[in-house]
């Protein structure tokens, strides 16, 4: 199945979210209604959580431009947990992962 080309320009939104590893910022851009592509950035600069948040979302993104349902992310993110959960606006984000379904539910709901 081949991804949709991506259009020059998209409108989105860009989500703050506070995780254990640092504040992560998740932005989600749509196209006809649908959630298109999706990126995230941890505040901090490198390491190994950053480029492997940077990756799932790349991967998640040519996905969605695919035909994936968002709802498959969501589902398949959501409750992963790593050694440190947290708050944020009083909703228990439980990894980076989990943040991102989080934020990625707002668009199904």
């Amino acid at each position: 199945m081949k991804a949709q080309e991506r259009p020059k320009i998209l409108q989105g939104d860009t989500h703050k979210i506070h995780t254990s590893c640092s504040t992560l910022y998740v932005s989600v851009n749509k196209h006809d209604d649908k959630v298109f592509e999706v990126f995230a950035k941890l505040g901090k600069a490198g390491g190994c959580s950053a480029c492997t948040t940077e990756a799932l979302t790349r991967v998640m993104s040519v996905g969605l431009r695919a035909g994936v349902d968002l709802g498959e992310y969501v589902h398949t993110l959501e409750n992963i947990r790593c050694i440190s959960p947290t708050f944020s606006e009083g909703v228990q984000i439980n990894s980076c992962p989990d943040a991102i379904a989080q934020v990625l539910k707002t668009y199904i709901e």
